[in-house]
């Protein structure tokens, strides 16, 4: 039985009259569980970008950390530099047995800061040279123990094979349609879960990481589409943001699994972790069993009276006449495309390409990565101490996840360029804030940073991270899975992903330099970009809420001041007859 409202949507002066059904509904949710596994995948390994965070810190931050510190009533200041390669502890006290005491400390502290690649009897059965550094009591190496390559290929060789997989994912959501690439992702990710959890030798290790990125590059290739193609018009954006509140909600659930695990004695927590991935992993698998594939991809495929059956199904509604005729139109210029790659590249496709790449790319340079890193170190400022990384987990974490959902419901109805203009400014407030008190606060001659100041940017955090939740969080992933038209949508999602994991892996790569060179200027870096990405919004991301997908052409492209200027019809022919000659098509 069909509930909910009705969603009606006019495109060309015909209305496409659709019931908010609990197919429709239940088909996103299970769908959207793909996103709660590329959230678990990314938090177990210790967030990939978030972990060792307090081996690059540069700067001086007094901290009155250990009651080892108290008994001898001095303050030590430790400083954090992947260049001074050592622990610096100021004060008169040169006892070694008391720097043993701190190392064990704070080594506690480094250890329940990050996922598996820190717990020791991990680290110990993989990575012996690493395990051997973090016992030594050697000051030389206490920020370079978790310098090793086999350990940066456990956690980057995830983004690198989802990379790949995204080309192959690309043809199999095109020809084998969307229910079934997820089904793939899914038995990626049950495999990959399998031989990590019971992962012998470091080979073992690195083919269930492999195996877990293939599964990201099938999942992120087609959820995304799944869910802007079966959803009504009206509430497109809000089920299609499913998809990046799992993704949140995986992170946060892969810290409190870290935090848990890493307390369990007898060297199997590390297992536990990697293989609770498991439980999303099934839970993709058995949704793509159940729900049906859209509409759009079934007509796509010459299976036309099922398309218009399941369209029927989903709508609630024998009256989809008119969305049929159109999804079927949209098909047979599809299926004209022989080489939807090569025919991203003409000039009528560059409009969404552009906005694709460049949304992946200012996703990645808002800054959140520069503030997750330093949220752990301002909990331990306010007393948390060894439990500053579970407190930092659970409110970023959780103001996280509730800001997604604040997107849910407002996204179709305030649009996606207020919620990426407002946010804009926000994010460029709070870093700015950020970096001002850091600056003045924090500096090798500076006192504590007091906790009226540490409680300030703790809610310039929260402020950032629930701006980035509502806004380039989410939208990154559905304003370009939207936009393309049928012919190039696989293509375009493929080349979506691509970049995306591309970025993520270059700043993975590059943001401990960054961090340790810039120190507190890496915020008003990250806001310049802030700034620059909101120029970019406001004069070239056109509004596309509550409008069919496959009228995005006339109702936006064509109409926006810029990019109609790609979209004449003279011009369409004319590429379309010269791609054919030259084989794009």
């Amino acid at each position: 039985m069909a509930g909910g409202g009705l969603a009606v949507a006019a495109a060309g002066g015909v209305e496409f009259e659709a019931k908010i059904t609990p197919i429709v509904i239940i088909s996103c949710i299970m769908a959207a569980t793909g996103g709660l596994m590329f959230g678990y995948d990314v938090g177990v390994s210790g967030n990939d970008l978030y972990c060792n965070l307090f081996l690059v810190m540069e700067v001086m931050i007094s901290i009155d950390v250990f009651a080892t510190l108290r008994k001898y009533q001095i303050r030590k200041r430790i400083c954090f530099s992947v260049h001074l390669q050592r622990l610096a502890l100021r004060g008169d006290r040169p006892d070694p047995e008391f720097n043993r005491k701190i190392d064990r400390r704070l080594m506690k502290l480094l250890n329940s800061n990050s996922g598996v690649t820190s717990m020791p009897d991990f680290l110990k059965k993989f990575f012996p040279a690493v395990y051997k550094r973090t016992k030594e009591g050697d000051q030389d190496s206490n920020y370079c123990k978790y310098d090793n390559q086999g350990l940066q290929l456990f956690t980057s060789s995830l983004y690198l094979a989802g990379l790949t997989a995204t080309f192959f994912a690309s043809y199999t959501t095109r020809r084998l349609g969307r229910r079934l690439t997820m089904l793939i992702a899914g038995v990626f990710f049950i495999i990959g879960v399998v031989f990590n959890a019971a992962a012998q030798d470091l080979a073992m290790l690195i083919i269930g990481r492999i195996l877990l990125g293939c599964g990201v590059g099938f999942a992120n290739q087609a959820v995304p589409v799944f869910l802007s193609e079966i959803a009504p018009t009206r509430i497109r954006g809000g089920l299609n943001i499913l998809f990046q509140l799992n993704v949140t909600i995986g992170i946060l659930f892969a810290n409190l699994v870290n935090y848990g695990t890493a307390k369990i004695e007898g060297g199997w927590g590390w297992r536990l972790s990697l293989g609770l991935a498991g439980v999303p992993a099934a839970l993709l698998t058995i949704g793509a069993l159940l729900v049906v594939d859209t509409p759009n991809s079934l007509i796509e495929r010459g299976k036309l009276e099922e398309g218009k059956a399941v369209l029927k199904k989903i709508r609630g509604t024998d009256n989809v006449e008119p969305e049929y005729l159109e999804l079927v139109e949209a098909s047979r210029v599809a299926k004209e495309i022989k080489h939807p790659f090569r025919n991203l590249l003409l000039r009528k496709n560059r409009p969404q390409l552009i906005i694709a790449v460049a949304l992946q790319f200012f996703q990645q340079f808002t800054g959140i990565n520069a503030i997750m890193f330093y949220a752990p170190v301002l909990f331990s400022t306010l007393g948390f101490k060894n439990d500053a990384s579970l407190y930092s987990a659970v409110i970023t974490g959780a103001v996280n996840v509730l800001s997604t959902v604040v997107s849910i419901y407002s996204v179709d109805k305030l649009g996606r360029r207020i919620l990426l203009l407002e946010a804009g400014v926000q994010m460029f407030l709070a870093q700015v804030v950020i970096a001002i008190i850091l600056g003045l606060k924090v500096s090798d001659t500076s006192d504590n940073l007091g906790t009226g100041f540490a409680v300030l940017v703790v809610i310039m955090i929260c402020t950032f991270v629930s701006a980035f939740a509502w806004s380039w969080g989410p939208l990154g992933w559905l304003i370009p899975s939207e936009t393309f038209p049928l012919e190039t949508r696989s293509a375009g999602q493929s080349v979506t992903v691509c970049i995306n994991l591309l970025f993520t892996f270059i700043i993975a790569q590059a943001f401990l330099s960054m961090l340790c060179h810039f120190k507190y200027g890496i915020f008003l870096f990250f806001s310049s970009w802030v700034f620059v990405m909101s120029i970019f919004v406001w004069f070239l991301v056109p509004e596309t809420k509550n409008i069919p997908i496959e009228e995005m052409t006339e109702r936006v492209w064509k109409k926006h001041w810029l990019w109609k200027r790609f979209m004449n019809d003279d011009e369409f022919d004319a590429q379309d007859e010269f791609a054919k000659k030259n084989g794009q098509l």
